[in-house]
């Protein structure tokens, strides 16, 4: 039996969840409790829970029943059918293992000098006593970075063109102004407007002709960015070199989920910060353990991902009810850290409440979690703890522009200060 939700037609629980999704999940939860069912625009059933229990049967369930690249399949026309994000099972492990060793350990930290250049560049651009738009700035930023860490620092002309494509592309396929439209149409009809196939095709041509032109380089083992790294890789099981399309589609993977998300959740870190100066004097101390709770509170109180799905590929038991295949169980990053018995004053931005306590597992998931924990969470968390180290060693003030704090707004899957994280610096 499925839990309760709306009763609302399914258009009109689609707008909700589009045009204002964190008041319209806290209407539900308030209403139905922990567990609750929505129906939306060409997806499967949705039962969101935000109990650390229910969240736990989900991360830690059979991956070959909770299938999270079936679920994903509105990512489909953008990312390609070989992304890591849109598979499961035995091809998923299989491509995150050819993924995973550019993000963790050594080779993550050597790119702490290269993101401290490009912060470092950006920031001295910016006018004194100025109010940034602090998400289009760190746009800026965080793509020059996963620009770089993926195709090295050689090409201008090349990665200049890539670059303009990736910004063309995010922009046609974040714009809100069409968000409904391309909700309502459908994956499927999406890759079929002639505009997307246009910005599209212009990026997919340009990674190609990258691909072509690196297989073709004479010393690539000596070369440590990302897209040699993945050339010499090898699959496990048979010690087959990556096709094209597969490095086509994790190319487009990593730029595109690779520095979208980080760059919202610096411009939140900024948002917040700005309205409680002394956490942001305490921030400019520069003291570890405090920068990372800071990351670990504003990626609590303003997830970039409000949710994580998983669709059931046979009948479970999940949070005390016993969902059939075919549903997709949610995990709700956004409510399940708003819950007051796991964080009081949960709507206050305290990052000291992760120096008293760790984050937990099953409590904290702003990465989702399990098996398909985002592979890049601790290169983004390194880029962002050097991204806020540079801000504080080059800015003295950070004030609000405004009174009122900024609202969450929606830019396709992704939850933004609706102001672009507007701050008065100097």
């Amino acid at each position: 039996m499925l839990p309760p939700g709306p009763r609302f037609p399914v258009p009109v629980q689609t707008l909700g969840w589009i045009t204002r999704p964190g008041p319209f999940m806290e209407r539900c939860r308030d209403r139905y409790g922990d567990a609750f069912t929505l129906r939306l625009q060409n997806e499967d059933t949705w039962v969101m829970l935000s109990d650390p229990a229910a969240v736990k049967q989900v991360f830690t369930g059979d991956p070959k029943l909770l299938h999270a690249g079936e679920a994903a399949g509105i990512l489909r026309p953008i990312l390609g059918p070989n992304s890591v994000l849109l598979l499961d099972e035995r091809a998923h492990m299989t491509q995150r293992k050819l993924l995973l060793p550019p993000f963790h350990g050594e080779r993550m930290k050597a790119y702490g000098e290269l993101m401290t250049g490009v912060a470092e560049a950006e920031i001295a651009s910016w006018p004194a006593g100025e109010v940034i738009a602090t998400r289009p700035a760190m746009q800026r930023i965080t793509l020059e970075i996963v620009m770089r860490a993926i195709f090295g620092v050689s090409d201008g002309g090349g990665l200049e063109r890539m670059r303009d494509a990736l910004r063309a592309m995010l922009d046609w396929t974040t714009d809100p102004s069409r968000l409904v439209f391309l909700v309502a149409a459908g994956p499927k009809h999406m890759g079929r407007l002639p505009a997307f196939r246009r910005v599209m095709g212009a990026l997919v041509e340009l990674l190609a002709e990258e691909v072509a032109r690196r297989r073709t380089v004479p010393d690539l083992a000596e070369r440590d960015d990302v897209l040699s790294m993945l050339l010499q890789a090898r699959h496990e099981d048979d010690g087959s070199p990556m096709t094209d399309p597969e490095l086509r589609d994790e190319l487009l993977t990593l730029l595109a989920a690779g520095h979208e998300t980080t760059a919202t959740a610096l411009s939140w870190a900024l948002e917040r910060l700005a309205r409680h100066p002394v956490a942001w004097a305490r921030l400019r101390e520069d003291d570890e353990a405090y920068v990372d709770a800071v990351i670990k509170e504003t990626l609590r109180l303003r997830p970039v991902i409000p949710a994580v799905l998983r669709r059931l590929k046979a009948p479970m038991e999940i949070g005390g009810f016993d969902l059939p295949a075919g549903v997709s169980a949610v995990p709700c990053i956004y409510l399940l850290h708003r819950r007051p018995d796991l964080y009081p004053d949960p709507l206050a931005f305290r990052p000291e409440r992760f120096l008293e306590r760790p984050a937990g597992t099953y409590t904290w998931i702003p990465f989702g979690g399990g098996v398909r924990r985002c592979l890049g969470a601790s290169f983004a968390q390194f880029e962002m703890a050097t991204v806020l180290r540079v801000l504080a060693r080059r800015c003295e003030r950070l004030e609000p522009d405004t009174l009122v704090p900024e609202r969450t707004a929606r830019r396709s899957i992704s939850l933004v200060p609706a102001r672009e994280g507007r701050v008065l610096v100097a």
